[in-house]
């Protein structure tokens, strides 16, 4: 499942090349993607005519709310970006987003978005714009046990609660904060 813009960013070319090297090796794997964007139109047509409307389905916009229960439901979490040294310094939302839902995540993405992912043991990351790759790793994640994928979410939820919690994140902040002040770096 890959949930979010259906933009330039995105590297939706990718997730086709991915599909259709699974469905040309016989593989049975369904892509469901939730959300809307600029290239929503162009990708419905390209799943048209390379005859992928088995392999990908479009759930359009829902509500963030509903979101969670949408992730639970999804056997691996799906994140993509184009390759771009602009997109290798920042961390995709969705990331975290997975993580805090404890599903395994399949990443073809660069920098530190890809270095969360693979710290955290809760997925597989192969590199951004790599289709073949890409579909490599949606073979293997589909070989896996449900136990071994579980796992590797639970490991997601894990490296969530310990770098991402808000509440952690703002006692972090107000410790190396009372630090400076010690050290008279801020003004108390």
């Amino acid at each position: 499942m890959f949930a979010g813009n259906l933009g330039e960013a995105q590297s939706l070319e990718t997730i086709i090349q991915a599909a259709a090297w699974i469905k040309e090796h016989g593989e049975d794997v369904v892509w469901v993607l939730i959300g809307d964007g600029r290239r929503l139109a162009w990708m419905k047509s390209e799943v048209k005519c390379l005859g992928l409307e088995k392999q990908i389905h479009f759930l359009g916009c829902r509500p963030m709310e509903a979101m969670p229960r949408y992730f639970s439901l999804a056997d691996v979490l799906l994140v993509t970006l184009r390759p771009d040294p602009i997109f290798s310094r920042t961390i995709p939302s969705k990331v975290q987003s997975y993580l805090a839902c404890g599903r395994p995540i399949v990443a073809a993405l660069d920098g530190e978005g890809a270095r969360i992912v693979h710290d955290s043991a809760a997925g597989v990351v192969v590199g951004a714009g790599d289709a073949d790759a890409l579909a490599k790793a949606v073979i293997s994640l589909k070989a896996m046990s449900a136990d071994e994928r579980e796992q590797m979410g639970q490991r997601g939820r894990a490296y969530f609660e310990s770098n991402f919690e808000s509440e952690m994140l703002i006692s972090q902040l107000e410790g190396w904060m009372e630090e400076m002040v010690e050290e008279g770096l801020c003004a108390s």
